[in-house]
C-alpha cells in the first residue's frame, strides 16, 4: 500500500524554490538539499511511535514528557550520488540511525520506453534489516520511479522491514504509480514524503519543472 504526503510547510516551499533556480551555486544547491532532508525528517518521526516518560526539571519538579522509541531502529539507505546532501539532513534527525548505500544510475543511453529506464545498479551495502527496523530511501529526485523500485527490490532481499518511507524532493505522478504497483507486488506499505509532486516527464526523462540534475548541480557533471 502506499501512502503520499507532501511538505506544504512555507520554508520546505522557500527552499525548494531556490533549488528550482538555475543561478543557485552548488554550494547553496547542496545546502538546500540537507535543510530539506532536515524537514523530511521532522516529518518522519511522526510515524515513530513514542511512549509517556516522567523527568524532573532542574528546580526539582517532575513532569510528564514523552521519549520516540523507534530511534534506534531507522535505516537510511542513500541512492548515491545525488541524495548524499539530502541524507546529510536526515542524520541531524535520526541520529542514532545505521547507514546503508546503493550505488544505481539510469540507463539513458538505452532511453526511454513507456516512462521506464533501466537501470544499472553497480553497488549495494545494506545494513541487517529486521521485523523492527523503520527503512528510509533517500532519493532526491523520483521521476519515472525506475531507480527508486529498484532500490526497494534490493532492500527487501536483506530482510523485511516493519515501515518504508520514501524522502524525495520532487517526485512525480508517474513514479507514484509505478510505486504503488511495486508496494503491492513487494508486499510492503510505503509512505512517500516529498516537498511537491511535479507533472510531467519529458522525453530524456527529466521531471518538468523539476530543478535540473540534482546530482550535476550538487557535485558538479
Amino acid at each position: 500500500m502506499l501512502k503520499v504526503k507532501v511538505i506544504d510547510h512555507p520554508y520546505a516551499q522557500a527552499i525548494l524554490t531556490v533549488l528550482r533556480d538555475r543561478r543557485t551555486s552548488q554550494i547553496e544547491f547542496r545546502k538546500g538539499l540537507v535543510r530539506l532532508g532536515r524537514v523530511l525528517g521532522l516529518e518522519m518521526v511522526k510515524e515513530l511511535e513514542v511512549e509517556e516518560c516522567e523527568v524532573e526539571t532542574p528546580l526539582g519538579v517532575k513532569t510528564r514528557g514523552i521519549r520516540v522509541k523507534d530511534l534506534d531502529q531507522v535505516v537510511i539507505i542513500t541512492v548515491l550520488r545525488a541524495a548524499w546532501p539530502l541524507t546529510e539532513g536526515l542524520v541531524k534527525i535520526f541520529f542514532n540511525a545505521k547507514q546503508g548505500v546503493i550505488v544505481a544510475k539510469r540507463v539513458e543511453e538505452k532511453g526511454m520506453r513507456n516512462y521506464e529506464f533501466e537501470v544499472d545498479v553497480a553497488y549495494v551495502k545494506i545494513p541487517t534489516i529486521t521485523p523492527e527496523s523503520i527503512v528510509i530511501l533517500s532519493d532526491v529526485m523520483v521521476a519515472t520511479g525506475s531507480t527508486a523500485d529498484r532500490a526497494l527490490r534490493e532492500i527487501i532481499t536483506h530482510g523485511r522491514a516493519k515501515k518504508y518511507l520514501l524522502a524525495s524532493i520532487i517526485i512525480t505522478p508517474i513514479a507514484l504509480t509505478r510505486l504503488s504497483k511495486a508496494s503491492e507486488e513487494l508486499g510492503i506499505n510505503l509512505t512517500v514524503y516529498s516537498v511537491a509532486v511535479d507533472p510531467e516527464v519529458n522525453n530524456r526523462g527529466y521531471i518538468v519543472p523539476g530543478l535540473g540534475d540534482a546530482g550535476d548541480r550538487a557535485f558538479g557533471s
